[in-house]
């Protein structure tokens, strides 16, 4: 297995503000993925705003440390150091990319789905005491509802972790469709998981909006012709995000930048 899919994560420099904590950004400023071409983006955009599809992790509630915990407890029971720096490359991933990888590297001896499988379990189980949800959760789904528009929830986390998440945050009800990287062939950064989630909206690629915390999630959003806004966790506050479409502070900043751009 290269080395090279352990490289470290796309990172920048962080934005200069602009406003209230908000950094417009130019779509394409650092090369989109392969298959979409800068026009695609620019005839996305004039299609009024029907939907949003919310990332999960790191966006809703920051649970990045509880998933980093579980890999590292898992893996040190095989005899394995886990560390921040190679955490840091598998942000937006589905769990089977991620022991596949590590399975790979550290030869280890369960398959890759057992492996999986007894990661998803301690983290149901970690996701079984209080949860905090991320600034502006649930008043800005809310809002945005109000607002007309719909919403859907596209997150690499397999289907038990999905539903231990949104009951413990109370949201079991707010989104329309729920699509898990369990759902689709192929994880972030690949498109997979954001067009099937416009495909059960029902919904052209440039009718939606996707809100992530990642360079993968961001970079999938791109890839499927759907704009994106950059909503970095502390996990990821360093990562590039000049494919999207703005930075945000947080949530909060959310339906204004929607009210503006719709």
């Amino acid at each position: 297995m290269s080395d090279a899919l352990f490289a470290p994560v796309k990172t920048a420099k962080a934005p200069r503000a602009r406003g209230a904590g908000q950094q417009r950004l130019r779509p394409g400023e650092a090369g989109l993925p392969v298959g979409l071409g800068s026009a695609s983006l620019a005839e996305a955009a004039p299609l009024p705003l029907a939907a949003v599809i919310f990332d999960m992790d790191g966006v809703l509630v920051d649970s990045e440390p509880i998933h980093f915990e579980a890999t590292r407890s898992l893996l040190a029971d095989h005899g394995v150091r886990y560390s921040h720096e190679i955490n840091d490359n598998f942000f937006g991933c589905t769990d089977r990319d991620v022991f596949r990888l590590l399975r790979a590297r550290y030869r280890l001896a369960p398959p890759e789905a057992s492996l999986a499988a007894a990661w998803i379990a301690r983290v149901v189980a970690l996701l079984g005491g209080p949860l905090q949800p991320m600034p502006g959760v649930p008043a800005v789904l809310d809002a945005l509802r109000a607002a007309g528009l719909r919403l859907a929830l596209a997150s690499s986390s397999a289907p038990a972790i999905i539903r231990a998440t949104l009951a413990g945050l109370g949201l079991d009800a707010r989104f329309e469709v729920v699509v898990s990287g369990h759902d689709v062939e192929r994880g972030k950064p690949s498109p997979d998981i954001f067009l099937e989630a416009v495909r059960r909206l029902g919904l052209p690629p440039a009718a939606c909006l996707v809100v992530e915390d990642s360079f993968n999630g961001v970079s999938a959003a791109v890839s499927a012709g759907i704009r994106a806004v950059a909503v970095p966790c502390s996990s990821t506050r360093g990562q590039d995000f000049s494919l999207a479409s703005a930075r945000l502070k947080d949530l909060l900043e959310l339906p204004a930048w929607v009210g503006a751009n719709r």
